[in-house]
């Protein structure tokens, strides 16, 4: 077998599973709707907790995440914090996918 005349300085160092499908998804053009698909698995980490607690990223569609909040007064708290919330989705590897976020009650 090959790999027992490797020493261990030669064997490659697994890729973390995360890493490959980036590269599986970007390799058949699937990649931009990943982007936001993250922000809505990593909504807790993008607004904190205080605001995960009232709010929940539910689906990304066409450029836009869809986020639920508990009523009309939430929802038009997050609407004045909506140019934040986009800057810090952004930041992250693939954020720029979200264009625009939807709150819905």
């Amino acid at each position: 077998m090959i790999a027992r005349n490797l020493t261990i300085k030669q064997r490659r160092t697994p890729a973390p599973l995360g890493t490959l499908l980036d590269q599986i998804l970007t390799g058949l053009g699937l990649s931009h709707n990943l982007g936001g698909w993250k922000a809505v698995v990593q909504w807790p980490d993008i607004v904190g907790e205080r605001m995960a607690k009232i709010s929940r990223a539910i689906r990304f569609e066409d450029d836009t995440l869809l986020v639920s909040v508990p009523d009309s007064v939430w929802r038009q708290q997050l609407a004045l914090e909506v140019e934040a919330i986009l800057e810090k989705i952004h930041a992250r590897p693939g954020g720029k996918a979200v264009r625009k976020i939807h709150f819905v009650s």
